[in-house]
């Protein structure tokens, strides 16, 4: 075997390795979110009622305004601070 063959297989692998960790890092955070909101919110959203609960896939802002536009679910916003 070639020794430049065996380098450059060696820098492949080492490289793979690399940018494989480098996925797993950056989603480290995100084990600490569903849909955007933070493990301590979706915790919250049980003492929600059902009207104000933020539907699945809907921005949070969105929701937020939405609940405003409605006389019925106005009050909902207080659990929205």
């Amino acid at each position: 075997m070639e020794w430049k063959s065996f380098f450059y297989g060696v820098i492949s692998i080492a490289v793979i390795i690399l940018v494989v960790a480098s996925f797993g890092f950056a989603h480290i955070g995100s084990y600490n979110s569903i849909n955007g909101n933070s493990v301590k919110d979706i915790d919250t959203n049980n003492n929600i009622p059902e009207k104000c609960r933020q539907p699945a896939g809907q921005d949070l802002a969105s929701w937020i305004e939405h609940l405003g536009h409605h006389a019925e679910t106005k009050d909902c916003l207080k659990y929205f601070d």
